[in-house]
C-alpha cells in the first residue's frame, strides 16, 4: 500500500494542473466567502444569520474545484489508456484506488484548511462593519468558540469526503466529464428540486438525504433545531454516500476489464 501510495503522489504533484487546482479551491473558497461576508449587514442587530456559515460559504464554489480534481485524478488516466501501465506495475487494483483517495484526501485537507482559514479570518475582518460584531451582540468569530471549530473543521472534512465520493464515482463511470456531472448533478441539483417543491414534508426528506444540505448542516452554529439533521449526523450522511459511492466504484475497478 505504501509503494501505492508513494507512486499515485509522484503522478499528482508531476502533473502542471495540481498546484493551480489546490490554490483555486483555497482562493475561490476564500474570496466567496470575504464576497458574501461584504454583502451581508445587520444594521439593528438580533438578524437571523449565522455569521460563521457566512463567512464559510465560499465552500459551495470550493467543492466544485474539488469535485474537478478528485474526479480527473482516476478518469484521466482512462483517457489517455495508462491505467492499464498502472495495473500492470500495481495488479491490486483496490489498493490503487485505495491510494488514490488517500493522495486527493491529503492534498484535499490541505487546501480546505488554507482555504478555511482564509475565510474565518476575513469574517472576522469584515462582519463586524456590517453589523455582527459585539456591539450588536454577535461575539467576534474565532476558533477558540467550540461551535465555530466544528463549523470550520467539520467544512474542511466536508471537502475530504466530497473528494473521496468524486474518486468512487470516477472509479465506477471511468470518464471525467460524466464523473463531474453527476457528483455536481448530486450536489447542487437535488436541493434544488428540494427548493421547488410544494410540498415542505417531502422538500425535508430530500434535505436530509441529499449530500450536500446534510453535510453542509455541519457549518451552522445557530438555530440548530431548523436543520433538515443535526450537524454531526449531516456530516455521517455524507460519509455514508463517500463510502458507498468508494465500494461501488472500488467493486466496478476490481471486476471490469481496464
Amino acid at each position: 500500500m505504501r509503494r501505492a501510495v508513494c507512486a499515485e503522489w509522484t503522478k499528482l504533484t508531476t502533473l502542471p494542473g495540481t498546484l493551480w487546482l489546490v490554490l483555486g479551491v483555497a482562493v475561490a473558497t476564500a474570496a466567496l466567502g470575504a464576497g458574501a461576508d461584504a454583502a451581508t449587514t445587520c444594521p439593528s442587530g438580533n438578524c437571523p444569520v449565522d455569521p460563521a456559515r457566512v463567512c464559510l460559504s465560499g465552500v459551495y464554489l470550493g467543492q466544485a474545484i474539488v469535485v474537478v480534481f478528485a474526479a480527473a485524478v482516476i478518469s484521466s488516466e482512462y483517457s489517455t489508456g495508462m491505467i492499464r501501465v498502472t495495473f500492470m506495475a500495481m495488479p491490486r487494483r483496490t489498493a490503487v484506488l485505495s491510494a488514490k483517495a488517500a493522495v486527493v484526501t491529503g492534498v484535499v485537507l490541505v487546501a480546505g484548511a488554507v482555504a478555511v482559514l482564509g475565510s474565518v479570518l476575513a469574517g472576522r475582518l469584515i462582519l463586524p462593519g456590517h453589523g455582527f460584531g459585539p456591539a450588536h451582540g454577535y461575539p467576534a468569530l474565532s476558533l477558540a468558540d467550540g461551535p465555530v471549530l466544528r463549523a470550520a473543521a467539520g467544512s474542511v472534512l466536508y471537502l475530504a469526503l466530497i473528494g473521496i465520493l468524486s474518486v468512487g464515482v470516477a472509479a465506477a463511470v471511468r470518464d471525467t466529464a460524466l464523473a463531474v456531472g453527476t457528483v455536481l448533478g448530486l450536489l447542487y441539483v437535488v436541493p434544488i428540486i428540494a427548493a421547488v417543491l410544494g410540498n415542505s414534508h417531502l422538500a425535508r426528506h430530500l434535505q436530509q438525504i441529499a449530500p450536500m444540505t446534510a453535510g453542509l448542516a455541519i457549518q451552522s452554529t445557530t438555530r440548530l433545531g431548523s436543520l433538515p439533521l443535526s450537524p454531526w449526523a449531516g456530516l455521517g450522511l455524507l460519509a455514508a454516500w463517500a463510502a458507498a459511492s468508494f465500494l461501488v466504484g472500488g467493486l466496478l475497478l476490481r471486476f471490469r476489464d481496464a
